[in-house]
Protein backbone atom coordinates (compact mmCIF):
# COMPACT_ATOMS: atom_id res chain seq x y z
CA UNK A 1 0.00 0.00 0.00
CA UNK A 2 1.27 3.00 -0.82
CA UNK A 3 2.23 5.49 2.17
CA UNK A 4 0.34 8.96 1.96
CA UNK A 5 2.92 11.83 0.94
CA UNK A 6 2.42 15.71 1.82
CA UNK A 7 5.08 16.85 -0.62
CA UNK A 8 5.08 14.42 -3.81
CA UNK A 9 4.98 15.92 -6.80
CA UNK A 10 2.19 13.90 -9.01
CA UNK A 11 2.61 13.00 -13.00
CA UNK A 12 1.67 13.38 -15.88
CA UNK A 13 1.64 17.45 -15.96
CA UNK A 14 -1.80 18.72 -16.94
CA UNK A 15 0.05 20.57 -20.17
CA UNK A 16 0.21 17.70 -21.95
CA UNK A 17 -3.51 16.71 -21.28
CA UNK A 18 -5.34 16.82 -24.58
CA UNK A 19 -8.79 18.85 -23.33
CA UNK A 20 -11.32 19.88 -25.77
CA UNK A 21 -12.74 23.45 -25.82
CA UNK A 22 -15.53 23.51 -22.99
CA UNK A 23 -13.31 21.15 -21.25
CA UNK A 24 -10.37 24.47 -21.15
CA UNK A 25 -13.03 27.08 -20.51
CA UNK A 26 -13.70 25.24 -17.02
CA UNK A 27 -9.97 24.88 -16.82
CA UNK A 28 -9.23 28.71 -17.45
CA UNK A 29 -12.26 29.43 -15.69
CA UNK A 30 -11.02 27.82 -12.32
CA UNK A 31 -7.45 28.95 -12.70
CA UNK A 32 -9.01 32.23 -12.66
CA UNK A 33 -10.94 32.06 -9.44
CA UNK A 34 -7.39 31.06 -7.99
CA UNK A 35 -4.95 33.67 -9.19
CA UNK A 36 -7.50 36.44 -7.68
CA UNK A 37 -7.82 34.14 -4.64
CA UNK A 38 -11.61 34.13 -4.38
CA UNK A 39 -12.83 30.43 -5.32
CA UNK A 40 -16.37 30.48 -3.76
CA UNK A 41 -15.95 27.12 -2.86
CA UNK A 42 -13.19 27.06 -0.79
CA UNK A 43 -14.25 28.93 2.25
CA UNK A 44 -11.39 26.93 4.74
CA UNK A 45 -13.72 25.54 6.89
CA UNK A 46 -14.84 22.11 6.74
CA UNK A 47 -18.85 21.54 6.19
CA UNK A 48 -20.79 20.37 8.75
CA UNK A 49 -22.36 17.58 6.42
CA UNK A 50 -18.96 15.91 6.13
CA UNK A 51 -18.01 16.36 9.71
CA UNK A 52 -21.53 14.45 10.64
CA UNK A 53 -20.08 11.64 8.42
CA UNK A 54 -16.87 11.42 10.64
CA UNK A 55 -17.53 12.33 13.66
CA UNK A 56 -21.37 11.87 14.27
CA UNK A 57 -23.67 9.44 14.94
CA UNK A 58 -23.02 6.42 12.95
CA UNK A 59 -20.29 7.77 11.71
CA UNK A 60 -18.20 5.46 9.07
CA UNK A 61 -14.97 4.24 10.44
CA UNK A 62 -11.42 5.40 9.00
CA UNK A 63 -10.00 4.16 5.88
CA UNK A 64 -9.36 5.39 2.64
CA UNK A 65 -10.79 8.37 1.48
CA UNK A 66 -10.82 10.69 -2.03
CA UNK A 67 -11.18 13.77 -2.35
CA UNK A 68 -12.54 14.94 -5.88
CA UNK A 69 -11.37 18.60 -6.29
CA UNK A 70 -9.74 19.56 -3.12
CA UNK A 71 -8.86 23.09 -3.41
CA UNK A 72 -6.38 24.13 -0.93
CA UNK A 73 -6.61 20.85 1.08
CA UNK A 74 -9.37 22.07 4.33
CA UNK A 75 -11.13 18.67 4.00
CA UNK A 76 -8.53 16.26 2.82
CA UNK A 77 -6.17 17.84 5.94
CA UNK A 78 -10.06 17.03 7.88
CA UNK A 79 -10.10 13.73 7.25
CA UNK A 80 -6.18 13.18 7.90
CA UNK A 81 -6.39 14.47 10.93
CA UNK A 82 -9.72 11.98 12.05
CA UNK A 83 -7.88 8.80 10.60
CA UNK A 84 -8.51 8.73 7.12
CA UNK A 85 -5.27 7.63 4.35
CA UNK A 86 -6.14 10.43 2.04
CA UNK A 87 -5.46 11.32 -1.50
CA UNK A 88 -7.03 14.47 -3.17
CA UNK A 89 -6.64 15.76 -6.58
CA UNK A 90 -6.60 19.06 -7.99
CA UNK A 91 -6.84 20.20 -11.39
CA UNK A 92 -5.54 23.88 -10.91
CA UNK A 93 -1.90 23.25 -9.79
CA UNK A 94 -1.75 26.78 -7.74
CA UNK A 95 -4.49 24.75 -5.82
CA UNK A 96 -2.59 22.17 -5.27
CA UNK A 97 0.73 24.10 -4.15
CA UNK A 98 -1.32 26.14 -1.36
CA UNK A 99 -2.65 22.66 -0.36
CA UNK A 100 0.56 21.18 -0.19
CA UNK A 101 2.09 24.06 1.97
CA UNK A 102 -1.34 23.63 4.26
CA UNK A 103 -0.81 20.08 5.02
CA UNK A 104 2.81 20.50 6.13
CA UNK A 105 2.01 23.06 8.24
CA UNK A 106 -0.74 21.09 9.66
CA UNK A 107 1.53 17.85 9.62
CA UNK A 108 -0.81 16.12 8.08
CA UNK A 109 -0.36 13.49 5.76
CA UNK A 110 -2.19 13.63 2.56
CA UNK A 111 -0.76 12.99 -1.17
CA UNK A 112 -2.19 15.53 -3.01
CA UNK A 113 -2.18 15.10 -7.12
CA UNK A 114 -2.57 17.68 -9.76
CA UNK A 115 -4.60 15.78 -11.80
CA UNK A 116 -8.03 15.68 -13.51
CA UNK A 117 -10.96 14.36 -11.48
CA UNK A 118 -11.90 13.03 -14.74
CA UNK A 119 -8.69 10.86 -16.03
CA UNK A 120 -7.86 9.06 -12.51
CA UNK A 121 -6.40 6.31 -14.55
CA UNK A 122 -3.50 9.14 -15.61
CA UNK A 123 -2.62 9.21 -11.64
CA UNK A 124 -1.72 7.41 -9.32
CA UNK A 125 -4.56 7.17 -7.29
CA UNK A 126 -5.66 2.91 -7.43
CA UNK A 127 -7.99 2.55 -4.47
CA UNK A 128 -9.61 0.94 -3.17
CA UNK A 129 -11.41 3.55 -1.45
CA UNK A 130 -13.96 3.79 1.34
CA UNK A 131 -15.48 7.84 1.08
CA UNK A 132 -14.77 9.84 -1.86
CA UNK A 133 -15.57 13.98 -1.25
CA UNK A 134 -16.82 16.06 -3.83
CA UNK A 135 -17.10 19.98 -2.98
CA UNK A 136 -18.49 20.85 -5.98
CA UNK A 137 -16.44 19.50 -8.28
CA UNK A 138 -18.73 17.18 -10.43
CA UNK A 139 -21.28 20.29 -11.16
CA UNK A 140 -18.42 22.55 -12.59
CA UNK A 141 -16.92 19.16 -15.21
CA UNK A 142 -18.83 19.31 -18.58
CA UNK A 143 -21.09 16.64 -19.07
CA UNK A 144 -19.68 14.79 -21.73
CA UNK A 145 -17.05 14.47 -19.06
CA UNK A 146 -19.24 13.25 -16.13
CA UNK A 147 -19.59 9.41 -17.32
CA UNK A 148 -15.51 8.81 -16.87
CA UNK A 149 -15.48 10.75 -13.74
CA UNK A 150 -18.33 8.09 -12.61
CA UNK A 151 -16.76 5.41 -14.19
CA UNK A 152 -13.01 6.70 -12.36
CA UNK A 153 -14.59 6.32 -9.02
CA UNK A 154 -16.71 3.48 -9.32
CA UNK A 155 -14.11 1.32 -10.36
CA UNK A 156 -11.77 2.41 -7.27
CA UNK A 157 -14.18 2.01 -4.98
CA UNK A 158 -14.48 -0.57 -2.17
CA UNK A 159 -17.61 -2.61 -1.37
CA UNK A 160 -20.53 -0.36 0.19
CA UNK A 161 -18.09 2.85 -0.36
CA UNK A 162 -19.73 6.21 0.30
CA UNK A 163 -20.12 9.18 -1.77
CA UNK A 164 -20.47 12.78 -0.75
CA UNK A 165 -21.15 15.38 -3.14
CA UNK A 166 -22.08 18.69 -2.57
CA UNK A 167 -23.42 20.54 -6.30
CA UNK A 168 -25.69 23.04 -7.73
CA UNK A 169 -28.60 22.79 -9.33
CA UNK A 170 -29.80 23.29 -12.87
CA UNK A 171 -29.06 26.91 -13.70
CA UNK A 172 -28.31 28.38 -10.13
CA UNK A 173 -26.68 31.33 -11.35
CA UNK A 174 -27.46 31.78 -14.81
CA UNK A 175 -24.83 31.12 -17.07
CA UNK A 176 -21.89 33.19 -16.93
CA UNK A 177 -19.76 31.48 -18.86
CA UNK A 178 -21.41 30.61 -22.37
CA UNK A 179 -19.06 28.13 -23.35
CA UNK A 180 -19.35 26.23 -20.38
CA UNK A 181 -22.90 24.57 -20.49
CA UNK A 182 -22.03 21.96 -17.69
CA UNK A 183 -22.47 24.82 -15.04
CA UNK A 184 -25.93 26.03 -16.27
CA UNK A 185 -27.44 22.20 -16.07
CA UNK A 186 -26.08 22.19 -12.57
CA UNK A 187 -26.57 18.72 -11.40
CA UNK A 188 -30.17 16.43 -10.51
CA UNK A 189 -30.77 13.31 -8.16
CA UNK A 190 -32.21 11.87 -11.60
CA UNK A 191 -28.77 12.33 -13.29
CA UNK A 192 -26.41 10.69 -10.56
CA UNK A 193 -28.86 8.01 -10.55
CA UNK A 194 -28.50 7.47 -14.28
CA UNK A 195 -24.54 8.10 -14.33
CA UNK A 196 -23.61 6.04 -11.00
CA UNK A 197 -24.93 2.43 -11.96
CA UNK A 198 -24.08 0.01 -9.13
CA UNK A 199 -24.66 2.47 -6.62
CA UNK A 200 -27.93 3.61 -4.63
CA UNK A 201 -28.40 7.27 -4.14
CA UNK A 202 -29.54 6.95 -0.23
CA UNK A 203 -29.58 10.78 0.87
CA UNK A 204 -30.77 14.14 -0.93
CA UNK A 205 -30.71 16.95 1.28
CA UNK A 206 -30.97 20.59 0.61
CA UNK A 207 -28.04 23.12 0.91
CA UNK A 208 -28.65 26.59 2.74
CA UNK A 209 -27.23 28.44 -0.08
CA UNK A 210 -29.15 31.48 -1.69
CA UNK A 211 -29.34 29.87 -4.85
CA UNK A 212 -30.14 25.52 -5.42
CA UNK A 213 -27.58 23.86 -4.06
CA UNK A 214 -28.34 19.88 -2.68
CA UNK A 215 -25.96 17.29 -0.53
CA UNK A 216 -26.24 13.69 -2.29
CA UNK A 217 -25.12 11.07 -0.35
CA UNK A 218 -24.52 7.35 -2.56
CA UNK A 219 -23.40 3.88 -1.92
CA UNK A 220 -21.72 1.77 -3.58
CA UNK A 221 -23.53 -2.06 -3.60
CA UNK A 222 -21.78 -4.72 -1.75
CA UNK A 223 -19.96 -6.66 -4.39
Amino acid sequence: MDQPNATQRPEPDLASTQRDSEEESVYLALKGYYRTGKPPWDTGVTPPELVDLVEGHGALPPGRALELGCGTGTNAIYLARHGWEVAAVDLIDRAVDQAREKAAAAGAAVRLLHGDATRLDELDVPGPFDLFFDLSCYCGIPLHRRDAYAAGLTHRAAPGARLLMFGYGPEPLGNPIPEVTSWAAGVTADELRARFPGWELIDVTPGTNSVPTFWFTLRRDAQ
